[in-house]
């Protein structure tokens, strides 16, 4: 018998699939020109309007303003997503997350090598079942699935980047092992103890709160399986009563798409209270790194390490702000790129200083990085 939640929850993804369908179109584009001119104005305004009204200036925030981000997270999630992540190809690639440089060191190569080193710390290898909780568009559910010959499913509550990991896996020659799936990860569609490992990369903390979504991966983890992620934190230094602290977490919050940041010890106790094994746990951007983490959104020319890290960080200059954001305001008034994509670049901006700005600071780290074991007495 189908029961009544598993009604609603089908029902909601099937209503989410039509409504990226809608604003996206069914056939998958390439370049951030053509897929913003080929974006349904109105559904996409729906959209833009749904997000930014979810938000108000920090100083005017409630609780009440919070609660109800939390209770719609899976909305606010999104309604960002489906905003953002054409913006996240065009300037970041098919990998949306940070990660740590060694001099010299091209910036993809970066980003595969973290990836890497999440898998072999949780000790992913050929013929596991893994799965991938918020996968993005794919970049590493494709990338240890390479490095590990392991079969990895992304589980993603974003249609739109659902339909563009499914189609970069085709062409890459992946389909066969890897899997995408629409998907709640505080609903993970697995039966209970049945996947060898787990991971997750800056996608949790969308999460209303870390108990939920760590208990759904403790659940479908067989016993002596691991999880390991790179969680988005505050650091032990933030003080959520001081009043700048707040308004660069708001900025954090607003920016991409988090219904509300939380600190890492609250992350390390909600990995106990689920009762996960904690087995190491480090800030990989408090590591004493020559180069930051932060240097692309900077935009700092002279931070960039090869000549191919200059394509993803000059549009993080201010000269590159500026050419993207009036690109964008004139696809905007011709028709060519639906209402509120201007907005969608300032937000994406002011995420990235807030970014800059948390980290300068030492109040925030988006690579909290742990690997947590589940029993093996575990029912």
């Amino acid at each position: 018998m189908v029961s009544a939640q598993s009604t609603a929850i089908s029902a909601q993804h099937g209503e989410d699939i039509a409504f990226a369908r809608a604003m996206h179109g069914k056939e998958v584009k390439s370049g951030l020109l053509s897929n913003l001119s080929s974006k349904n104005r109105d559904v996409s305004n729906v959209a833009s309007e749904t997000y930014l009204n979810m938000w108000k200036k920090p100083e005017n925030e409630t609780k009440e303003d919070e609660t109800k981000r939390l209770d719609s997270y899976t909305d606010l999630v999104n309604s960002y997503y489906n905003l953002a992540t054409d913006f996240y190809e065009y300037g970041w690639g098919g990998s949306f997350h940070f990660c740590r440089y060694y001099p010299g060191e091209e910036f993809f190569r970066a980003i595969a090598r973290h990836e890497h080193y999440l898998a072999a710390n949780i000790g992913i290898k050929r013929g596991m079942k893994v799965v991938d909780l918020g996968c993005g568009v794919g970049g590493p559910a494709r990338e240890i699935a390479e490095f590990t010959g392991a079969h990895v499913t992304g589980v993603n509550n974003n249609a739109y980047q659902v339909q563009r990991a499914k189609y970069y896996a085709a062409k890459q020659g992946l389909s066969g092992q890897t899997e995408f799936v629409k998907g709640n990860f505080l609903e993970i569609p697995f039966p209970d103890n049945t996947l060898d490992a787990a991971y997750a990369i800056e996608a949790t903390v969308h999460a209303p709160t870390f108990e939920s979504v760590y208990g759904e991966i403790f659940r479908v983890l067989k016993p002596g399986a691991k999880f390991g992620c790179y969680e988005w934190c505050m650091t032990d230094d933030y003080n959520e009563e001081d009043s700048e602290h707040r308004r660069i977490a708001h900025g954090i919050e607003r920016g991409n798409g988090i219904p509300k940041m939380r600190p890492i010890a609250e992350c390390l106790q909600a990995l106990k209270n689920v009762g996960f094994e904690i087995e190491l746990h480090e800030d990989l951007a408090n590591m004493g790194d020559q180069i930051q983490w932060y240097y692309p959104l900077e935009g700092d020319l002279r931070k960039c390490q090869t000549v191919r890290d200059y394509l993803t960080t000059i549009a993080m200059t201010k000269a590159g702000r500026f050419t993207t954001t009036n690109f964008c305001r004139v696809l905007e008034k011709v028709g060519l790129a639906p209402k509120g994509t201007v907005e969608t670049q300032k937000f994406l901006e002011m995420a990235a200083d807030a970014l800059v700005e948390g980290a300068q600071k030492n109040l925030f780290t988006p690579m909290f990085f742990f690997v947590a074991k589940k029993p093996e007495t575990a029912q």
